[in-house]
């Protein structure tokens, strides 16, 4: 059986040797919307991946519900193909046998009362045929429209009360609404249901092996935390950037945009991660404490028009390809506002980061895939160098790459070879591809054993989820009253005014 030898976020949690893995104890997972294109392309290979590396129990379940009429050796065959097609590790006929004998699938709409009792009757047979101990976890990869009746017809059937000794959770996928007021309202449905403790709410971002990284970067090491502040920080910019556009996404993305899909969980969340002070220990509390501290004491700026930007992308060319435009794609009102690019700067009040803006930027159809932390750190006070010596030298940066090719790059200036004193930038690589030999696992991989284990640090609280809404609400209020996003080119970095938005400050955007 193949072992971990790191855990990631945690190092304190578990004492002995580190190598050992942290395996699933008796349970089962009942996933909502299988049909979808989350359950097959990361949720049903992530649980085939983690069987493969030996991280679930032999009895483990995988129910399916969902509309079609399938019986169980068809949702098996749909669960097969999806695994083939996306799944990490090698296809093994064996571990796929053995997980195979614990699918089972009930069709049902979520407002039939009668496939909810027969889905208590699957999971309750589950429980003497697999082993499962009544230890279920009901993942909702479904719109949050749905949640609340979901939701209440578990309650109904008491398959969200566990019985003493076994345990009952509920996984919500991102948005967890769509500003502050609702995001409220659903936490108010779904704690009537699910005690706090057993609510895990999923952004995988935080699932990342590169994510979690920054900590051990962070609080790993002496070298970097004391040049960790305003002292020696000049600016932060945090991107996602992507280089397609939104393809069959246009009835979700529209009326959500780039603000509420990206900057509102994940952006402010790596912000969180980048900017929170030392927690006392890796326990779920410690750090959610100090990520919520960061985040009550991120500022917007007063000049909202000064100091963010969102635009639509429009037809053109990239990668050389001709592609539509935003407003073009299937599916899209051709009047909606809605922006696929949006940036915003943020200040945060505390005496690590005051003075120190923050950037956060994210879009559609921009000039490549990536997703990076860059923190830029002012120039040294004197440079005892000709002005001619030094022209090519630029700040000096750490950067985290999250995807892909995950690593750290750090950016300094070095002398280049020859007779003369000529300073350029140069950088030094840490790949995760070439330091370590075994691969990341993917980011729903170790969530969905974290929701196995009952381990919540990598799980946003519903407080960090209403500090991320009350930071982005005055930013959407005010662009709803701006009328229609501005234009950018695909294979661009976006608008303009996202270029004047730093220029603003003297600063500009990394190109990454």
């Amino acid at each position: 059986m193949p072992v971990r030898i790191a855990d990631g976020v945690n190092p304190l949690r578990q004492p002995g040797d580190r190598r050992l893995p942290r395996i699933a104890g008796p349970s089962g997972l009942v996933i909502f919307g299988v049909t979808g294109d989350l359950a097959r392309r990361k949720l049903m290979p992530a649980v085939y991946d983690l069987a493969n590396r030996g991280l679930l129990p032999p009895g483990f379940a995988l129910t399916g519900f969902a509309r079609r009429d399938w019986a169980d050796q068809d949702f098996c065959a749909i669960v097969r193909k999806a695994v083939k097609e996306n799944a990490r590790t090698p296809f093994d006929e064996k571990v796929w046998d053995q997980l195979a004998e614990g699918i089972r699938f009930v069709s049902g709409e979520f407002g039939d009362d009668a496939a909810f009792k027969r889905l208590a009757r699957t999971v309750e047979k589950l429980d003497e045929e697999r082993g499962t101990g009544g230890n279920h976890a009901f993942y909702l990869s479904v719109p949050p429209g749905q949640f609340p009746i979901v939701c209440t017809q578990l309650a109904e059937v008491g398959l969200s009360s566990p019985r003493e000794g076994s345990w009952r959770r509920v996984v919500i996928e991102k948005p967890f609404g769509h500003d502050l007021a609702s995001a409220q309202e659903l936490d108010r449905v779904v704690s009537e249901v699910f005690p706090a403790d057993a609510v895990f709410r999923i952004d995988h971002y935080l699932g990342k092996e590169t994510v979690q990284n920054l900590l051990a970067l962070r609080f790993a090491n002496q070298m970097f935390e004391p040049i960790w502040n305003a002292n020696y920080v000049d600016h932060v910019q945090i991107t996602m950037a992507e280089d397609i556009g939104i393809g069959s996404r246009a009835g979700y993305y529209d009326g959500i945009g780039a603000a509420r899909d990206v900057i509102q969980n994940h952006l402010l969340q790596l912000l969180a991660l980048t900017a929170m002070e030392e927690p006392a220990s890796f326990e779920a509390g410690a750090l959610r404490d100090e990520k919520e501290k960061v985040l009550s004491a991120v500022r917007l700026p007063r000049d909202l028009g000064r100091h963010t930007a969102r635009g639509q992308y429009v037809a053109g060319w990239q990668g050389g390809e001709e592609v539509i435009g935003f407003l073009d794609e299937e599916g899209m009102d051709p009047a909606s506002t809605t922006e696929s690019y949006a940036a915003i700067r943020v200040d945060i009040d505390n005496r690590r980061w005051a003075g120190v803006p923050f950037y956060l930027r994210t879009g559609k159809r921009l000039g490549r895939r990536v997703t990076e932390i860059a923190v830029v750190f002012k120039r040294a006070p004197h440079l005892p160098f000709d002005l001619q010596d030094t022209q090519e030298l630029g700040h000096n940066a750490i950067v985290i790459r999250v995807q892909p090719d995950e690593g750290v790059t750090i950016r300094f200036g070095s002398k280049v070879p020859g007779t003369q004193m000529e300073v350029r930038d140069v950088t030094m690589d840490f790949g995760y591809g070439h330091a370590f030999t075994e691969s990341s696992p993917e980011a729903y991989e170790r969530l969905i054993l974290d929701v196995l284990l009952g381990d919540p640090p990598l799980f946003p609280r519903q407080r960090e989820v209403e500090l991320s809404w009350e930071i982005l609400d005055p930013v959407l209020e005010y662009w709803s009253r701006r009328g229609a996003p501005e234009p950018y080119r695909p294979g661009t970095w976006g608008p303009e005014s996202a270029d004047e938005m730093l220029a603003r400050d003297g600063r500009t955007w990394r190109r990454p």
